[in-house]
């Protein structure tokens, strides 16, 4: 029996509706959610990205703004750019889109943003309060993770959960949010020595690496959850995973697909947030 699918799309489509209402009861009530989208040059897959975003927000009743800057903006010209939104009554949330280009610190940019718009959950402030379990803004990718197995009603606590990947926006924050809800993480990487034998011990197995199809089918302990956070190209176009699908879709009990999996959760948060930070404004107005 193939395993049953965490549909990404399905989730959303659940999630956005009752986010679209309270958006709209709190834009009746004065307080219209707000999100601005800054792009600095012309990475296609980032363009893609922000249009879907921007489209995301008007589905669900949060005005967006997009605000391009060229390829070789300056860091100072950026950071002029997020003062101005920091002080703009009317934008809740503000979300730069990475990668940015090589002359700009990345770090400096995510920290000039003001924490209570902060709705990517990057800024040091967040990332400390979800080490304490009460952040502001959770990231959007993990949050999208811990929804996916909320609609599926796991019990997190007590299950052995292995992250494969430790970056700063998905693995240790994923790995924060399964400690918090009870479960016993292992944090590894693509060189993890033997990394099989931590996968394979997994009830809940998080893959965020960007390697295409590296975890294979023989790595995944029968019945597991499988959430692969990684979106890949390969060179007949065809888009796939840090999961072997095919293969460990006859092993795994639930498998997120790719496309149609996180990606589409990923901005569903995005929106979540944005909300909380227009109700977080609104309750201080």
């Amino acid at each position: 029996m193939p395993a049953k699918i965490l549909d990404g799309n399905a989730l959303s489509k659940q999630l956005r509706t009752q986010i679209a209402t309270n958006s709209a009861i709190l834009t009746a009530k004065g307080t219209k959610p707000g999100l601005a989208v800054v792009l600095v040059g012309n990475n296609p897959a980032s363009q893609i990205y922000v249009r879907n975003k921007i489209k995301a927000c008007h589905d669900a009743n949060i005005h967006s703004e997009l605000i391009s800057l060229s390829e070789n903006a300056t860091q100072e010209e950026l950071l002029s750019v997020i003062h101005g939104l920091n002080d703009n009554s009317s934008i809740h949330g503000i979300l730069v889109q990475l990668p940015l280009p090589s002359q700009i610190d990345s770090h400096a940019v995510l920290e000039s943003i003001d924490p209570e718009k902060d709705v990517d959950g990057f800024h040091v402030a967040n990332a400390g309060a979800l080490m304490t379990g009460k952040p502001l803004f959770i990231p959007c990718t993990p949050y999208g993770c811990m929804k996916m197995l909320e609609s599926i009603d796991y019990p997190i606590r007590g299950a052995r959960a292995v992250i494969v990947g430790a970056s700063n926006i998905v693995g240790k924050p994923m790995a924060m949010l399964l400690l918090q809800a009870g479960a016993t993480v292992t944090i590894c990487n693509s060189k993890t020595k033997d990394l099989s034998a931590h996968t394979r011990e997994a009830d809940i197995l998080v893959v965020a690496t960007g390697k295409p199809k590296m975890i294979l089918a023989q790595m995944v302990k029968p019945g597991a959850v499988v959430i692969d956070v990684g979106i890949n190209r390969l060179p007949d176009g065809k888009l796939c995973g840090d999961v072997d699908y095919d293969e460990v879709k006859y092993v795994a009990d639930w498998i997120s697909p790719v496309p149609g999996g996180v990606g589409p959760m990923t901005i569903t948060m995005l929106l979540q947030n944005t909300l909380e930070a227009a109700q977080h404004f609104h309750q201080k107005k």
